[in-house]
């Protein structure tokens, strides 16, 4: 068998920011965003060192040199668009805002992929001068699925790609990166290279970029893999794929210059910050939110049994205490729950909700469940859901959720000055749920009454715009299996 070789001509290298924690990219870039997002907008010198001060404080990285904090800060800002730039003052950009507040890593990812292309201001301005004196103009993300959508265009999903097949036949690749080659013709290449059992050089140094970006599409859910090796595209993903595939937004900035396949220092430096401006732009009116009940479903028959366990929590059982005397409770009768699978807060309460409820039942109290309900965010009552113990006592629970395509390191959850007052007056009867959800696992973790295990300095807490809480799971806090309703 021969190796495979890009006719010299055709042979560029393109390349991006490689993050010396990708191993650990969704647990840092959660942790970064939430602390980028507290900083608020500051002069550079104060928001840079603010910046490396919250990046000193993630696992293990109390006692790194200096220079490695600089790296973290560079990497993110320049591959993720954390950070927005004017002439004096840097800020969060709206990429970590959503981050932060939304919790759906899923989502940042396929917003990421959809706004990343070559050029970009993601590398040096040396680098960019050598890709548009190239010519490059290429959107790795949706070339890959025009291509897969191209390859399976008979029905199925059968074909997938290779990392080392995206290198070799894609990325590094002239005809595809500059002269956007058809779909068709990079598929009958990769067809005719598997029929001539040709190989390609797999050498992780090689293919480390094509790599990046796939793994980056495994994470964002339009990729899957079974064996590590085979990606296919995710069917699941449908209409998000169709909407990388028919976009048409680019960066422009860097047209006129690749036209002329010419670009000087400056011209390109003047690029940087309207990059950022680009990247980190109102994305309203492109809906990318994670329906997360298809997310963790394993199967159609697991979809339908968590679609029937959320449309009960969607009732929160109002007709079981709409005729109730007090105000608080008329109230919630009236409020009309725009549930949809597609909001992490409403979904992460939903399953909780059902948890509760099925808790109860399962401990014979199914007399109680009318009790357990949603509380409306408008109401502001420091809780997300008002639930029962079994001797008819209060639960007060604030959810937490994340949603990310690996597991999470859980340890650290921040509460709002309301949450962390009401904490504070109803005491054991407070309780936060911690509720991670990834593609092969559901994590239930109870933290009871916060305020007291901080006095009785079993937890950190730090006050920042409420309370942000660290603790070790080891020694606090409890795991539950979360239970799904059924009635």
């Amino acid at each position: 068998m021969s190796e495979y070789k890009i006719p010299e001509e055709y042979y560029f290298r393109i390349h991006h920011v490689r993050p010396r924690f990708k191993g650990d990219i969704e647990n840092v870039l959660i942790f970064v965003a939430e602390e980028i997002s507290r900083i608020g907008k500051l002069p550079r010198d104060q928001f840079v060192e603010a910046v490396d001060n919250a990046i000193y404080k993630y696992p293990g990285n109390a006692h790194r040199e200096i220079k490695t904090i600089n790296n973290w800060r560079t990497e993110i800002s320049a591959l993720f668009g954390f950070i927005e730039h004017d002439d004096d003052n840097d800020k969060p950009g709206k990429r970590a805002l959503e981050l932060a507040e939304h919790q759906d890593l899923v989502q940042f990812f396929k917003i990421f992929l959809y706004n990343f292309q070559y050029p970009g201001a993601h590398i040096k301005p040396s680098s960019v001068i050598e890709q548009i004196n190239a010519g490059i103009h290429f959107k790795p993300a949706q070339y890959i699925l025009k291509v897969l959508r191209y390859a399976n265009k008979n029905g199925g999903n059968a074909i997938g790609i290779t990392k080392f097949e995206a290198c070799h036949c894609i990325f590094n690749d002239l005809r595809v990166t500059r002269d956007n080659e058809g779909v068709e013709k990079t598929w009958e290449r990769i067809s005719k290279n598997r029929k001539n059992r040709y190989t390609y050089d797999q050498t992780g140094d090689v293919i480390r970029y094509a790599g990046d970006i796939i793994d980056y599409m495994e994470i964002a859910n339009l990729l899957k893999t079974y064996d590590g090796r085979t990606y296919y595209l995710n069917t699941l993903e449908e209409e998000t794929i169709i909407k990388f595939c028919e976009s048409n937004e680019w960066f422009d900035g860097y047209d006129t210059m690749i036209k002329n396949r010419y670009a000087d220092i400056d011209s390109v430096k003047k690029c940087t910050n309207p990059w950022f401006t680009y990247v980190n732009r109102n994305m309203d009116n492109t809906d990318f939110s994670t329906d997360i009940l298809a997310f963790i479903a394993a199967d159609e028959d697991e979809l339908n049994t968590l679609k029937s366990a959320t449309e009960h929590t969607v009732n929160a059982k109002l007709t079981d205490f709409i005729n109730r005397e007090d105000e608080f409770s008329r109230r919630i009768a009236s409020y009309q729950d725009e549930f949809t699978t597609k909001d992490i807060g409403d979904i992460g309460e939903g399953l909780v909700h059902g948890h509760e409820c099925m808790r109860v039942k399962l401990g014979g109290r199914e007399d109680l469940i009318h009790l357990i309900k949603r509380i409306p965010t408008q109401f502001a009552v420091g809780y997300d859901i008002g639930s029962v113990e079994l001797d008819g006592r209060k639960r007060f629970i604030e959810v937490k959720t994340t949603i990310s395509s690996k597991p999470l390191h859980f340890n650290k959850v921040h509460l709002t000055s309301n949450e962390w007052n009401t904490a504070s007056s109803t005491h054991d009867r407070y309780f936060i749920y911690r509720l991670m959800i990834s593609k092969n696992e559901r994590k239930l973790f109870l933290l009871q009454d916060p305020v007291g295990l901080y006095k009785q300095d079993k937890i950190e807490m730090v006050p920042q715009d409420g309370a942000d809480i660290t603790f070790d799971p080891n020694k606090v806090g409890t795991f539950e299996e979360l239970l799904t309703w059924k009635n």
